[in-house]
C-alpha cells in the first residue's frame, strides 16, 4: 500500500539535511596513515560491544564517497554533516600530519560542493587518538592543547569551503559514557570524578571555536546531545535523581557555552579542574545551537549503597526503537519551547543536527519498506513545527543518517540509516525512507 507522504509545515529556507559520524561510516581504520583511536581499542574488550563487531569496515564510505555523495544529490538534502577523524589527520593526536587523510576531506568537500551540497564538518565526534587517552585522555588538560592544533590544522584546509561547523559533538556523551560510566570509549567507570572530562570538553570546543574563526570560518555553533530528563515516580529521591541528571546532562553544556558558567547545583565540583579565562573560553559566540535528539530519558535513586546515584529506567506506554528508546516526538517540542523560555536572549536560532531511529527493517526484493521510520521522522518534524509555531526559532533539521552502519556500543544492530547496507558488499539501496526524505525536500523546496 502506498502512503501519502505527508509534508509538515515549515517555513520557507527551512534547512534539510542529513548527518553521520566518521567513525560509524567510513571504515578503512588502518588505512593510509590512520593511526588508533579509543573505539579501535575499546570495541577489542569483550562484551562492550552488543554483537562483539567492530568499525574496521563499516560501511566502507572511505571509499566510497563519490557513490554517496550521489545519493545524497538525489536525496536533495541542502546540508551533509560529517566529522572529521581526529587519527586520519594525526596519528597520534598531535604533531605529525598525515597529507592523505587531510586530502581525503579535502576530496569529499570538493565533491559535496560539486553537487550543491554545502558541507558541515564537526572537528570531534568521540574519536580521540589512543596515544592521548593513553596520556589520561579528557582527564588530561593537555588533551585540549592538543586539540586545539588539531583544530587549527583542519580549519587551516577546509574552513574556505565548509560552510557551518562543530568544534565538539557531544560533550555530555563522551565525558560521562565514557569516562563517568564507562559504556562507551574509553570505558573508563569513574562517577563524579569524570567531571574534569566534561570540562576539558567544552574548554576544547571554545578552542576549537576561537581556531575555526580566526580561519575564516562564519558559521561556527554546536551540536549536544539533549534529552528532557522525566523522574519515575513523585517520590523526593526520584524527584531529585531526575533533577541531578538533567542538571548534569542538559544544564552543564548549556549555561557553560551560553552564559560561561556552570549550574549553581553543581559549580562546586569544577572548582577545583576550572582554570582562569576557561568560562570565557568555552562561551565563544555561537552561530546556532544544534540539538541531537532521539528521545526522553526516565531516572530514578539508585537502591541504596550504590556506587552512583541514579539509574535509568524504561519508559514505559510508548512505542520503542529497536534500541529500547522510548518514541515521544512531542518531547522534542517540549524540550525545544522549555529551553527557548529559559534562556531566551542567550540563545542562538536552532538546528536539530541529529534526529533518528534504530529499525532494522529486512531488505525484501530490492525493498525496505521502513513506513515505521517515515512515521518516526514525520512526527519529529511535526514536533519541530510545532515549536516554531510558540516562537522557537529553528533553522534545519539532519536526519540521523544516511547509510546503515557501526553504531558504538550497539555495534551493526542499530539501523539508523535512509539506505542499507549490505555488510558483505557494501552494495547500498535506498529505502522508503529515502524516497519520502526526497519529497518532502522537494516539497520544502517548492515553498521558497
Amino acid at each position: 500500500m502506498i502512503v501519502p507522504v505527508v509534508i509538515p509545515q515549515l517555513p520557507p529556507g527551512f534547512q534539510f539535511g542529513t548527518s553521520a559520524s566518521a567513525y560509524l561510516v567510513e571504515g578503512a581504520t588502518a588505512e593510509d596513515g590512520r593511526g588508533s583511536c579509543i573505539w579501535d581499542v575499546f570495541s577489542r574488550r569483550e562484551g562492550v560491544i552488543h554483537d562483539g563487531s567492530n568499525a574496521d569496515r563499516a560501511a566502507d564510505h572511505y571509499h566510497r564517497v563519490d557513490e554517496d555523495v550521489a545519493l545524497l544529490q538525489r536525496l536533495g538534502a541542502g546540508v551533509y554533516r560529517f566529522s572529521v577523524s581526529w587519527p586520519r589527520i594525526q596519528p597520534h593526536g598531535r604533531g605529525t600530519v598525515n597529507a592523505r587523510g587531510l586530502d581525503f576531506y579535502d576530496r569529499l568537500v570538493d565533491r559535496l560542493l560539486e553537487a550543491g551540497i554545502s558541507p558541515a564538518a564537526t572537528l570531534y565526534s568521540g574519536d580521540l587518538p589512543q596515544t592521548l587517552e593513553d596520556d589520561g585522555g579528557w582527564l588530561n588538560r593537555a588533551t585540549v592543547e592538543a586539540f586545539a592544533e588539531y583544530a587549527a590544522i583542519v580549519a587551516d584546509r577546509l574552513a574556505d569551503r565548509v560552510t557551518q561547523w562543530v568544534p565538539v559533538q557531544d560533550p555530555n556523551v563522551a565525558a560521562f559514557l565514557g569516562y563517568g560510566v564507562g559504556e562507551w570509549a574509553p570505558g573508563r567507570q569513574l562517577g563524579f570524578a569524570a567531571i574534569p572530562a566534561i570540562h576539558h570538553l567544552l574548554v576544547a570546543h571554545g578552542r576549537g571555536a576561537i581556531a575555526l574563526r580566526e580561519a575564516g570560518a562564519t558559521d561556527v555553533g554546536c551540536a549536544t546531545h539533549h534529552s528532557p530528563i522525566w523522574p519515575m515516580s513523585d517520590d523526593p529521591a526520584d524527584v531529585g535523581a531526575a533533577k541531578l541528571v538533567d542538571t548534569a546532562w542538559n544544564a552543564v553544556p548549556l549555561e557553560a557555552m551560553l552564559l560561561g558558567r556552570y549550574p549553581t547545583d553543581l559549580a562546586a565540583l569544577f572548582d577545583e579542574v576550572v582554570e582562569p579565562g576557561d568560562l570565557a573560553t568555552i562561551r565563544q559566540p555561537l552561530d546556532f545551537y544544534g540539538i541531537n535528539f532521539f528521545a526522553p530519558q526516565r531516572v530514578g535513586a539508585a537502591e541504596e549503597g550504590a556506587e552512583i546515584p541514579i539509574r535509568v529506567v524504561p519508559l514505559l506506554g510508548h512505542p520503542a526503537t529497536d534500541v529500547g528508546w522510548a518514541v515521544v516526538p512531542a518531547a522534542l517540542r517540549e524540550w525545544l519551547v522549555i529551553t527557548r523560555a529559559r534562556y531566551r536572549a542567550a540563545l542562538p536560532p536552532f538546528v536539530v543536527t541529529q534526529c533518528g531511529a534504530a529499525y532494522d527493517i529486512p531488505l525484501v526484493e530490492g525493498v525496505v519498506d521502513d513506513q515505521i521510520r517515515i512515521d518516526f521522522l514525520t512526527a519529529h518534524l511535526e514536533a519541530v513545527s510545532a515549536a516554531i509555531k510558540r516562537g522557537v526559532d529553528v533553522r534545519g533539521f539532519y536526519a540521523y543518517t544516511l547509510l546503515d552502519g557501526w553504531d558504538w556500543d550497539e555495534g551493526y544492530t542499530s539501523k539508523y540509516g535512509l539506505v542499507h547496507v549490505d555488510l558483505e558488499t557494501f552494495v547500498r539501496t535506498p529505502k522508503r525512507s529515502f524516497q519520502w526524505y526526497a519529497d518532502v525536500i522537494a516539497a520544502q523546496g517548492q515553498q521558497v
